[in-house]
């Protein structure tokens, strides 16, 4: 009975940590699109079990110095998906800017931080927030998208995005 215990743990685990593995496939919805041509594009994605990574995250923010209001975001969030983007173009950047703006994804702030854009959009349902989109791009052609899941409430984010911009 115990060997069956182990056994059955043992296969929960693997489930957890199978969505840690890197794809080469997008896991972001506009990016899934295969009518899109992405003219040489190169993804790599990963889906961050929350179970695993909140405490994580977390500390890696307190070392780091971060906001707690930082840090209480992450605490509310639910899931995370990243997505790198390498040989991404400005035209890619711009349909997907469209595609937020047809699925009513209002921007939140646009930071310039050492020749990055970080750029914030959320969709709201009343006063909750349930999706964030987070977009990262210089001036290269390499990007970073997070699309980050969870139940947060305006102020939340505004306090977060508040204590990066005055750093």
């Amino acid at each position: 009975m115990k060997t069956l215990k182990h056994f059955f743990l043992a296969i929960l685990m693997l489930g957890m940590l199978q969505s840690c593995i890197v794809s080469e496939k997008p896991n972001i919805d506009f990016f899934q699109n295969s009518k899109y041509d992405f003219k040489g594009a190169q993804f790599a994605s990963i889906n961050v079990p929350m179970v695993l990574a909140k405490s994580y995250i977390k500390k890696a923010l307190r070392e780091d110095g971060e906001s707690e209001e930082t840090i209480n975001l992450v605490k509310k969030a639910s899931k995370i998906k990243v997505l790198t983007v390498t040989n991404g173009s400005k035209e890619m950047l711009n349909d997907y800017t469209q595609y937020l703006n047809d699925n009513h994804y209002e921007e939140w702030a646009t930071i310039k931080h050492d020749g990055d854009n970080v750029n914030i959009r959320v969709k709201q349902d009343g006063d909750a927030i349930k999706n964030m989109l987070i977009t990262v791009g210089s001036n290269s052609q390499d990007m970073v998208f997070v699309d980050v899941k969870g139940n947060f409430t305006p102020d939340d984010i505004s306090k977060m995005i508040n204590s990066v911009s005055v750093k």
